[in-house]
């Protein structure tokens, strides 16, 4: 049963399609591996030895990373069900 002016089927894709992102996403983040950088990619700061060893191919200090984290997370909403409330905001 399709809601609104939505085919059959619809709201069942959206829901898929967004199980599909999040595992997109977390699979990118699982390819990260090789050796770690000694100072981190986008400040230069050194990387500690201890985050090194902890994380295989680590790439960014904790700040940038932390960063980086909020900008996902603050990107990575989508709203596909394209209620009158989320278009009208």
């Amino acid at each position: 049963m399709a809601n609104g002016w939505a085919r059959d089927g619809a709201v069942q894709e959206q829901i898929d399609d967004t199980v599909e992102d999040g595992i997109r996403q977390a699979r990118s983040h699982l390819g990260e591996s090789g050796e770690s950088l000694s100072h981190c990619e986008l400040c230069d700061a050194e990387i500690p030895q201890k985050r090194r060893e902890a994380i295989p191919g680590v790439r960014l200090c904790v700040e940038c990373q932390a960063q980086e984290d909020r900008r996902l997370r603050q990107s990575g909403s989508i709203n596909r069900r394209g209620s009158k409330d989320s278009q009208l905001r």
